[in-house]
């Protein structure tokens, strides 16, 4: 097998400095980046082209849910393991929607880490055990999960305005008022924010602002 080229996201420097260690020490892997939030993993990804990306969930910034969801978008090529020490259902539908190849605990035994890195490589789909029983109870339940917790984090305070705006039932040529912006610019950001909080429409966003209690 070929040289494995790998960057690490996480907001750790302890972690991933200990995974870099662990990974260089493995024959045909090599750690190429390190990144600390999804942002900075996309960027990376662009510039150094690697084969796999350990991609942790709650990071600032860019949590590994959206990064994932931007590195797939333009590198589909590229594999990411989500690692993470979080086993909940929001997380582990969202990532593998996005694109994730796999969903391991940080407790995984490094040469399992190793050995998960070599089979997404090969085209294979890898899912801890105890994701994997969450995901047929998922199914099986046809459960839908919402990110609130997720979507939450990745708003600006601009899109954060607008949803309060909207949940107050202001209308976009009402908010371009109140913001000074254009109406052409409101409606920019509900269409970021729709996507952001994978919400279809106004009124779901007015739910989303009183639940969150915006």
């Amino acid at each position: 097998m070929n040289n494995i080229k790998v960057l690490i996201a996480d907001d750790n420097s302890i972690i991933r400095d200990g995974l870099k260690l662990i990974l260089d020490m493995e024959d045909n892997i090599t750690v190429i980046g390190l990144a600390s939030n999804g942002d900075e993993a996309f960027t990376l990804t662009k510039e150094l082209k690697p084969d796999v990306i350990l991609m942790d969930i709650r990071m600032p910034k860019c949590n590994g849910v959206i990064g994932t969801k931007k590195i797939y978008e333009s590198y589909p090529n590229v594999k990411i393991i989500i690692l993470s020490t979080f086993l909940e259902d929001d997380y582990i539908f969202e990532a593998l929607k996005y694109g994730a190849k796999g969903y391991l605990l940080k407790d995984v035994e490094s040469d399992n880490l190793a050995a998960s890195i070599r089979t997404v490589v090969k085209g294979c789909v890898l899912i801890d055990p105890a994701v994997a029983a969450k995901i047929v109870n998922g199914l099986s339940s046809n459960k839908v999960p919402y990110p609130k917790k997720i979507a939450k984090l990745t708003l600006t305070a601009r899109e954060t305005e607008i949803v309060k705006l909207i949940s107050n039932g202001n209308t976009n040529k009402e908010i371009s008022k109140l913001l000074f912006i254009s109406e052409g610019t409101v409606k920019n950001h509900i269409t970021n924010i729709l996507s952001k909080l994978y919400l279809k429409s106004r009124t779901q966003v007015a739910v989303y602002a009183k639940e969150n209690n915006l």
